[in-house]
């Protein structure tokens, strides 16, 4: 669904070239948050992706506001869940992935940072682990978890 405050025309051949099958056409802001509304009501969480002052009340209304920040205004930017910082939809499939993989290394780093200061816990309780090796084991797992956040930044940039 293609939401522009763009007349007809421009709208449907925007719509067109984007292979969108839905278009509304000369909306006002309030329109368009509207309908991201009903959207929303309709068939659960959506997305908006906009970068104009007119595109902000629909980025409020949708689950995830997308904003695109080489050409977006600063309410734009300010209201959006997510800015990507160049101009091309192609992009939004990689933040999607990336944001996933982001999760996924968030909750194995939640896990084996819980792992180890358990496994700490009970061996100062259990055989005494002097406080020295509980310090090196605990920084240790630091470590470990800022390396495996790093493994995020492998991979394509650029958005």
């Amino acid at each position: 669904v293609m939401l522009t405050g763009d007349n007809a025309l421009v709208g449907e051949t925007i719509g067109q070239q984007a292979h969108v099958d839905e278009v509304h056409a000369g909306l006002m802001p309030d329109e368009k948050a509207r309908i991201m509304e009903d959207l929303e009501r309709e068939h659960g969480p959506v997305a908006m992706v906009g970068d104009g002052v007119n595109d902000a009340p629909a980025l409020a209304a949708a689950t995830v506001g997308i904003a695109m920040g080489a050409a977006g205004t600063d309410v734009a930017l300010e209201t959006a869940d997510v800015v990507l910082m160049g101009d091309k939809l192609d992009s939004i499939p990689y933040a999607i992935q990336l944001s996933r993989r982001a999760q996924r290394v968030v909750w194995q780093n939640i896990g084996f940072a819980l792992t180890v200061i358990l496994v700490l816990v009970l061996s100062a309780f259990v055989i005494n682990l002097p406080l020295p090796l509980g310090v090196v084991g605990h920084e240790g797992s630091t470590v470990i978890v800022v390396l495996n956040g790093l493994r995020l930044l492998t991979g394509r940039t650029g958005i």
